[in-house]
């Protein structure tokens, strides 16, 4: 079931998140929920160019295996 929030912006920020908005075709309320959940796949996911760092750092990719290897197995060490 959707949820409601409340959001306290300045004048000038509803005025751009408005205009937005509206050159988009759109609610606020979308633009806003549309932005936030892009901000947050940003930055929960690698990007191409860290991919291809952690592929080309084989002692990484080692420590990466292992670290897979014992969660599958339900061993090692979890930090909180």
């Amino acid at each position: 079931m959707p949820k409601t929030l409340t959001l306290r912006v300045d004048d000038a920020v509803y005025e751009t998140l408005a205009e937005a908005a509206e050159a988009e075709g759109r609610s606020i309320a979308n633009l806003i929920e549309t932005a936030a959940l892009a901000h947050l796949a940003e930055r929960q996911f690698a990007d191409d160019a860290e991919v291809a760092e952690i592929a080309a750092h084989e002692r990484l990719r080692a420590r990466l295996a292992r670290a897979a290897a014992e969660a599958r197995a339900r061993q090692g060490a979890f930090v909180d």
